[in-house]
């Protein structure tokens, strides 16, 4: 039976281990991606799933076994492998990571020369095409093979020394920060930063829990974005009396923010917060947003003097969108945060170094610099349907606004159906990987409004709901 590969998302890939994914798969993927990309040297890294060591070691022989150099950095966050592949000028790298997925999937990030991302516009298709060629020949076909070297190297203390430089340490005022590694990748991480912080005699306490990595995974894959992930780290807060807690996925190029009351800070506001502190700097500067939630940030923007744009959601567009327009900085609600001086790509490190400066400049706590913008741009986050038909059902919504009495202020397609009132909006799209449509919706400080347009959204959807 011939072999398709399954579980490739626009700009990466995520699979069920198995038949999905394997050893074999893994090997086929580094060759395929040495032979199209044309690669002489490029680094790897996993994160702390039980399966991500075998994957990466099959993946790094499959890279050597076509002639390509390769580097390989252990255990790794997700940006250090962006951060090596700028480092050591490599021709690319490979992180192998499910994220947030659940324990039995596992995946792989792919960039180029520095730290472009490679999707399905530029480059993954034919690293699947080239890899399912590979699993599908005959064995007799295998050519004789000399392999490339498979040196174990880190920059590690260069990466962070390089997100430090983000931020003035001499700003930094006492604190206490409790930090959740949800027992991913970012304990090393965290523990490297706050040695670092000692050194310099910085006035920061870290209330650790969950650092160490354990790819068993204890407490439940860390996805701060889900509600059950939330009240470990928001009692957390409380019971150490911290100014501030932060949660990271597995792979840590994500981090969460919970203020001194334990509230969960929805990622939307956050991308307000870091696109004034870039343009308190210098006003003349473009920030990036996903279009779900806009007008916090537009206004923050506007107001500062800055410019800003739209980009799609997900990683590939945003990171193509910010160099093309050399952005200082782009967020997504999703909490994936990007810096033009961290090669375009994302960090879940950067963002919460800004936001203690910014609370240290302030003289203020994250709850009450933050309480009157949630008040004016009221949400309820993004809330998921389970919808097949999603096509259908999301052109279903676009006819019932066209032809209601009220007419919308603008109605238009940018990753998604986006619908303006004057005084609410919403987006409305489709799940690239699941059978999903993604509801976003927000008012100008009017909760009240928002109850009832939501209501009247869910019952549109309701008709489409699957049983």
């Amino acid at each position: 039976m011939k072999i398709s590969l399954n579980g490739f998302t626009p700009y990466d890939l995520r699979a069920k281990l198995g038949e999905q994914l394997n050893s074999d798969i893994a090997y086929a993927m580094g060759r395929a991606f040495a032979l199209t990309q044309k690669a002489k040297r490029v680094c790897v890294g996993g994160d702390i799933r039980l399966s991500s060591e075998e994957l990466k070691n099959s993946l790094a022989r499959g890279l050597a076994d076509a002639g390509c150099e390769v580097i390989d950095l252990g255990l790794t966050g997700t940006e250090e492998v962006y951060f090596a592949t700028v480092h050591f000028k490599l021709d690319g790298g490979i992180q192998v990571t499910a994220s947030h997925n659940p324990k039995d999937y596992n995946g792989m990030k792919f960039v180029g020369p520095n730290a472009i991302p490679i999707g399905m516009q530029n480059g993954l298709q034919d690293i699947k095409k080239s890899a399912e060629q590979f699993l599908n020949q005959d064995d007799e076909e295998s050519p004789n093979i000399t392999s490339a070297s498979i040196i174990k190297s880190s920059c590690f203390e260069a990466y962070i020394s390089h997100i430090l430089n983000f931020i003035d340490l001499a700003k930094l005022r006492p604190m206490r920060l409790l930090m959740n590694a949800g027992n991913g990748t970012a304990g090393h991480i965290i523990d490297a930063i706050e040695n670092e912080f000692k050194k310099h005699h910085i006035p920061i306490e870290f209330i650790k829990i969950n650092n160490d990595p354990n790819g068993k995974f204890p407490k439940g894959i860390p996805n701060p974005l889900l509600h059950s992930c939330r009240a470990e780290t928001a009692q957390a807060v409380l019971d150490n009396n911290c100014d501030l807690g932060i949660a990271w996925d597995g792979d840590c190029d994500r981090c969460f923010f919970f203020d001194n009351k334990g509230d969960f800070i929805e990622g939307y506001f956050i991308v307000g917060f870091l696109a004034e502190a870039f343009l308190k700097h210098d006003p003349n500067q473009i920030i990036l947003q996903d279009p779900r939630l806009t007008w916090n940030t537009i206004d923050i923007v506007k107001e500062a003097g800055g410019q800003c744009f739209k980009s799609k959601t997900g990683h590939a567009f945003i990171k193509k969108d910010m160099r093309e327009r050399d952005a200082v900085y782009g967020g997504e609600m999703s909490a994936h945060h990007y810096f033009r001086d961290f090669f375009y790509c994302d960090s879940g490190m950067i963002p919460w170094l800004l936001v203690i400066e910014l609370l240290s400049s302030k003289q203020a706590d994250l709850h009450e610099l933050l309480y009157k913008r949630i008040e004016m741009f009221p949400n309820p986050g993004e809330l998921n349907y389970t919808i097949n038909q999603k096509d259908a059902a999301i052109k279903a919504i676009e006819k019932y606004f066209r032809e209601a009495e009220l007419k919308p202020l603008a109605i238009e397609y940018f990753d998604g159906l986006n619908i303006e009132f004057d005084d609410w909006r919403f987006s409305l799209r489709r799940s690239n990987t699941e059978p999903l449509v993604r509801l976003n919706i927000e008012t100008r400080a009017d909760k009240e409004l928002l109850k009832n347009k939501l209501r009247l959204l869910n019952s549109l959807l309701d008709k489409w709901l699957d049983s």
